[in-house]
């Protein structure tokens, strides 16, 4: 499916407006996670559009395909009431043709993934023709092997979460299967958003490629100010987390001044173990 930057941000201001609706007839949830949910029913409703294709998986490593074929309807009662309507095409797509890079951006259950990066191998894979790669032919990318480890940074970041740093004082919001990654702002997507395990602290966590620069420290700070008025419950303290490859000297300047922003470097190792 694909989503216009211009939707993203309109999601993420409609997002904080309907959060008061959910929460008044939600009582129990938290606005982080009321966040999710608006976020999820958006995607349903406004995000998704006629002509879009979806790939589903059945639970059993296949994907089926179909296009969007109506906007969006309401069915009470139901065990998925908020629906849309689409035209199943005859091609599936088994999980072991796809190349990592696609395996990864499809493996989160219960989400809604944007993979319209992919769209040429899939649409490959629907003509019968599998080439998964695993490293990127991007002329442009001075190490290829080296991309193709970092690519999935964020990926291998939330499954190795609990054995990190970071994961010794929090855990990655979830909430009613929904988790905190690529949370939608006013502003554009954050890339994960974590809490204390005492609940009084937010994490929000800024993933860079290689070198970041000191702009990135204005992008996590507009992050931390919206998840601050919108998400945060009374008494939480936001804060927040950038993980990049190196620095520099601008940003050290910049984060000399931002004692609520801390900054880690990622190492990506590759050994042979004879066996």
């Amino acid at each position: 499916m694909a989503l216009r930057d211009d939707s993203l941000i309109r999601r993420g201001s409609r997002q904080s407006k309907f959060i008061p609706v959910y929460l008044a007839t939600h009582p129990d949830k938290t606005k982080v996670g009321a966040g999710l949910a608006c976020g999820a029913l958006w995607t349903v409703c406004k995000g998704i559009k006629k002509g879009d294709i979806l790939l589903c998986p059945d639970g059993s490593g296949r994907y089926h395909v179909a296009e969007v074929s109506g906007d969006y309807t309401y069915q009470p009662g139901g065990a998925l009431p908020h629906r849309r309507a689409v035209r199943w095409l005859a091609q599936t797509i088994d999980r072991t043709d796809m190349s990592e890079a696609l395996q990864k951006s499809t493996g989160a259950t219960g989400t809604v993934s944007n993979i319209t990066h992919h769209q040429e191998e899939i649409e490959r894979l629907l003509g019968g023709i599998h080439t998964p790669t695993l490293i990127s032919t991007d002329a442009t990318v001075e190490d290829p092997a080296a991309f193709a480890l970092e690519e999935h940074l964020e990926d291998f970041l939330v499954k190795n979460w609990p054995h990190t740093e970071l994961g010794r004082e929090y855990d990655i919001y979830e909430e009613d299967g929904e988790k905190g990654q690529q949370y939608q702002t006013d502003t554009g997507p954050l890339d994960i958003l974590a809490v204390s395990k005492d609940k009084k602290r937010l994490l929000v966590v800024e993933l860079k490629k290689g070198r970041a620069s000191d702009a990135v420290v204005g992008q996590a700070l507009r992050y931390m100010s919206y998840v601050q008025e919108q998400l945060a419950e009374k008494g939480q303290k936001v804060l927040g987390a950038i993980i990049a490859h190196e620095d520099d000297p601008r940003i050290r300047r910049a984060l000399a001044m931002t004692p609520n922003i801390v900054f880690y470097r990622y190492q990506v190792s590759f050994k042979l173990v004879k066996a």
